[in-house]
């Protein structure tokens, strides 16, 4: 009886810690508008040390996230090297040098370090064009 009231105790007592050592991510900046050709670096903070254990993802309307870097930075196969991932323990980036119009979307950055695996995004878009503007 005593064994299986430790156990329980001991189980309630990492379920909590786990609940309550919730790792935080911010992501700055939250939103900006970049112009085809420009440079733009994501940063993510982790409220914890992660090691290199954090993942960068991008988001398109209508589609499922794809995974552009890992393990802050290596590159995904196919993805192409104008992005690239940096950073370490709590402090990461992620660069797009020759930002296209096609990198448009939801940004995403994830830690794979302690469960929950925790993430934020930051919304990265081109600005109208003329035409565009107009309607």
């Amino acid at each position: 009886m005593m064994m299986v009231l430790i156990l329980l105790l001991g189980t309630l007592g990492l379920l909590a810690h786990q609940s309550f050592g919730e790792i935080v991510l911010t992501q700055s900046p939250g939103s900006q508008s970049v112009s085809p050709g420009a440079s733009v670096t994501l940063t993510c903070r982790s409220s914890q040390g992660v090691s290199t254990s954090l993942h960068w993802y991008l988001q398109k309307s209508g589609e499922s996230p794809k995974l552009l870097i890992y393990s802050a930075s290596t590159r995904q196969s196919g993805i192409p090297d104008r992005f690239s991932g940096s950073g370490s323990g709590t402090q990461f980036s992620l660069k797009i040098s020759g930002f296209q119009a096609e990198d448009a979307g939801d940004y995403y950055c994830q830690q794979g370090y302690s469960f929950p695996f925790t993430q934020c995004y930051s919304v990265v878009q081109k600005p109208p064009s003329a035409v565009e503007e107009v309607l």
